[in-house]
């Protein structure tokens, strides 16, 4: 077992304002740390965390029935193995790509134009708060189903499940906060559900009301913790990855204007921003027996955090990972967003984040509209630049000032 540092915590305050600045230092000293607090186990060299991601019978999602299963009300798709893995895998993702993500790429656009709207003739904006987090909600709101009437009352109930997923820590008043709004969000989904067993649609709902499994529809139960399991995991990262992607563009003007001179480089710079920022910092997983790291013994039984921000900086796997580089060869744009992409920000393996074809389709289309309507973007004044969160995270806001649009239309200098 690893000696822990007295004088080093990733639970500290100092690690929580800017861990990419002890990326470095974990890997090359102390590439498996660990924090007694919480008895876990930090893996931050991209090769521990590529074994621990793809090696699903050593390294298993059991940790997951006490993180995640009492608020999603349900087991969710990175705890299943086997053929119930493959099944419900193969039912979310058909929502996610193909066809169904073709006519999800009109909505994404007519969502981001509505939002945006109000927004073009002041020539102010937060990025975050004011569009990437409704963004984020009426899309996924769409994609299953639910009525947009209801989107601050399922992003309050998400913002509670959304903190027990992913604290390290949580106080017994947050705890029953937490489970609250899973227990609410429950009770809200559990009639559309039931109701869409009777009258099903082409909404995400109804295609698990009708899919079998084994013969065997799945319960309501099932379908309850699938949805949760989505909402979560659609939502979560995209408005932090869009945020992201304006940050590093309006941080490097050069790369900017490349993409802004050809839209074809928009890949490439969101691939970079995961690659460099990943919104999901952090993904546990249950040693099934012990492991060794480093020459470090890992026992059987313990819990290990897969350090995604700092196997992505890992000079082993990038050429001169702390830069933010859009043309960087050893991305490729192409298959970053497949089970073959180099960087971690989607996990890999078994596990593979089902929606990474649909966040790329996202992403794109949003920044693709934004771009040309952002004209001469740049920080507002006064604003100072701030990002939160250990197991997810990005901006707290991103205002931007731009050259105010009137009429939807503008010059681009």
């Amino acid at each position: 077992m690893p000696v822990p540092d007295p004088r080093f915590s990733i639970l500290s305050e100092d690690f929580a304002a800017a861990p990419h600045q002890y990326f470095a230092q974990l890997r090359e000293r102390t590439p498996v740390h660990y924090e007694p607090a919480i008895d876990s186990y930090f893996l931050s060299r991209h090769q521990d965390v590529q074994r621990v991601l793809t090696d699903h019978e050593a390294f298993t999602t059991e940790t997951l029935q006490v993180r995640a299963e009492p608020v999603m009300r349900g087991p969710v798709l990175a705890q299943m193995t086997g053929a119930e893995h493959t099944a419900k895998r193969k039912i979310v993702v058909r929502a996610f790509t193909g066809p169904a993500l073709q006519d999800q790429t009109s909505a994404f656009r007519a969502n981001a134009t509505e939002l945006v709207a109000p927004f073009l003739p002041r020539g102010r904006m937060d990025l975050v708060n004011d569009f990437g987090k409704p963004f984020a909600v009426h899309v996924t709101l769409d994609v299953l189903g639910l009525d947009r009437k209801d989107r601050q009352q399922i992003t309050a109930w998400l913002g509670g499940i959304s903190e027990f997923v992913t604290s390290i820590v949580l106080t017994p008043e947050r705890r029953r906060h937490c489970l609250d709004c899973a227990e609410q969000l429950e009770a809200h989904l559990v009639p559309v559900i039931e109701q869409r067993r009777r009258h099903p649609g082409e909404d995400l709902i109804s295609k698990l009301c009708t899919a079998e499994f084994d013969g065997i529809a799945m319960s309501t139960r099932d379908v309850t913790a699938l949805v949760i399991n989505v909402l979560v995991a659609a939502i979560e990262p995209a408005d932090k990855t869009l945020a992201l992607l304006f940050k590093h563009l309006i941080d490097h003007p050069e790369q900017l204007a490349q993409v802004r001179q050809d839209p074809a480089l928009l890949p490439a710079a969101i691939a970079e921003t995961l690659r460099y920022t990943p919104p999901v910092q952090l993904i546990p997983r249950q040693v099934e027996r012990d492991a060794v790291f480093a020459g470090t013994v890992v026992p059987a039984g313990a819990t290990v955090f897969c350090m995604i921000g700092a196997a992505n900086r890992d000079p082993e796997a990038f050429t001169a990972p702390d830069t933010f580089d859009i043309h960087r060869p050893d991305l490729g744009a192409a298959r970053s967003f497949t089970a073959a992409a180099q960087h971690l920000a989607f996990g890999t393996g078994l596990h593979q984040c089902v929606g990474a074809a649909f966040a790329r389709a996202e992403i794109e289309t949003v920044a693709a509209l934004l771009l040309p309507l952002l004209d001469r973007v740049r920080y507002s004044p006064g604003f100072r630049y701030r990002e939160t969160g250990l197991y997810t995270r990005g901006p707290a806001a991103l205002s931007l000032d731009f050259t105010p649009v009137h009429n939807g239309i503008t010059g681009h200098g």
